[in-house]
């Protein structure tokens, strides 16, 4: 253990509130402190509260109550009939899947005869652990995500690799802004105007190099597609469906302003390049190629996607697998006839019934599994043409856009939802 979590830990522990002994104060603390990074990290409610009770049952607590929402944490404890109660607040949301996967760990591994140092101590190192990609790594994943999801929606080479580098240094710049501990929703506006705006600067340094380039919304929502809040939007569906409604509505807001933000970012550029509206033409071609194209696509989108949430290695890998699976389920069942929101349903059906099995065999989050292949199959146009024609004032069209991005994204949650019956309890 390095000085530094053992100061962590020390600092920690001294200087909570006094209490009625102690041993409880301690116990306590790292209850509090536990809960705090998983829910920092961007774990759903509904499971840092079952792991905190698995906690405290090994401390020895009769019963234990917990209230959590986006910003603050209140556990309550009896032991030997005396009621403790603590309050703190969380800080900034983020998303870690690494670190919610070894608080995870920690939990099972916890025993009736550890000390509340003992845990605090591994708490701190979880905690004090440098991020596992650096700045660099992070922006070209993105961008290759980025990539992909241009590619999967119809982009040409030229959009595709506009749409990469969009992305790559938007992701880059707002690293940089997040290190700074810079304002969230300004840093997700700025970052879509610079992603989407670099897009539109390649397409017309790619014009004025004699290349065909069209401004189709493909390639340019394909750009700020790492902006979309996969973790807080999913993690606040869950809670919903299990009754912690203070912390799915806090979640749930957060997103929605971090959406808010990156459309008011993608509405500058918009009027400012005058970006075409009208829909991709199909590339030609054979049926066979463009299914390995797709699958290649999906893989590259899903893995890199799970990069971004700081996974590890192995669960970078499944995520790209199961993107790839998936993602290819709901396009030969559209390209066969199937609406996409069915199809767009049973393909997040099976994403949540592997990360089921995952998260039994193989103790990995489900959050970790579920999140990069969702967010490739968002309606990303849908949702690009819904603020474009609200903007300009066309309301019909906007309604159209609108109501296709709802079914779509309405069935991607039902699906995710018809897999948690699946899961024992």
């Amino acid at each position: 253990m390095s000085s530094t979590s053992e100061t962590n830990v020390t600092s920690y522990l001294d200087t909570k509130d006094s209490g009625p002994s102690e041993e409880t104060g301690d116990a306590v603390g790292v209850l509090m402190w536990f809960g705090a990074l998983m829910l920092r990290a961007g774990n759903t409610a509904t499971r840092t509260r079952e792991w905190i009770d698995v906690i405290a049952r090994q401390m020895g607590f009769a019963a234990v109550a917990v209230s959590l929402s986006l910003d603050s944490i209140t556990v309550s404890v009896r032991r030997s009939g005396e009621w403790v109660t603590t309050m703190r607040e969380i800080g900034p949301p983020g998303i870690n899947a690494w670190r919610i996967a070894e608080l995870e760990q920690l939990a099972r591994t916890v025993g009736p005869g550890d000390m509340p140092r003992d845990i605090a101590a591994r708490l701190a190192k979880i905690e004090s652990t440098a991020p596992r990609y650096s700045t660099v790594t992070i922006a070209t994943a993105v961008g290759a995500a980025s990539a992909g999801f241009a590619f999967l929606n119809g982009a040409a080479t030229r959009e595709t690799i506009a749409a990469a580098i969009g992305g790559g240094i938007g992701q880059w710049l707002r690293l940089l802004m997040s290190h700074r501990q810079l304002n969230q929703y300004g840093a997700a506006a700025l970052s879509a105007i610079v992603a989407s705006g670099i897009y539109v600067l390649a397409a017309a340094l790619a014009r004025y190099a004699g290349f065909g380039f069209a401004h189709y919304p493909a390639g340019f929502i394909a750009s700020v597609l790492f902006l979309i809040p996969g973790f807080p939007l999913i993690a606040g569906l869950f809670d919903l469906l299990q009754y912690q409604t203070v912390a799915a509505m806090s979640r749930l807001a957060y997103g929605v302003m971090i959406l808010l933000a990156v459309a008011f970012g993608l509405s500058i550029v918009v009027e400012a390049a005058g970006i075409d509206l009208s829909r991709q033409p199909s590339l030609e071609l054979a049926y066979p190629q463009k299914l390995l194209l797709r699958a290649i696509a999906s893989f590259v989108a899903g893995g890199a996607f799970a990069m971004l949430f700081s996974s590890s290695p192995q669960t970078i890998l499944a995520a790209g697998i199961l993107a790839l699976g998936a993602n290819s389920l709901r396009l030969v069942l559209n390209d066969i006839g199937m609406m996409l929101a069915p199809a767009s349903y049973l393909a997040a059906l099976a994403i949540g019934l592997v990360a089921v099995v995952a998260d039994q065999r193989f103790s990995i989050p489900r959050m970790a599994m579920i999140v990069a292949p969702t967010i490739i199959m968002m309606p990303g146009l849908y949702a690009f043409e819904m603020i474009v024609l609200f903007n300009r004032g066309k309301m019909l069209d906007a309604l159209q856009a609108s109501a296709s991005c709802a079914f779509i994204v309405g069935a991607l949650a039902m699906g995710l939802a018809t897999a948690r019956f699946f899961s024992p309890k």
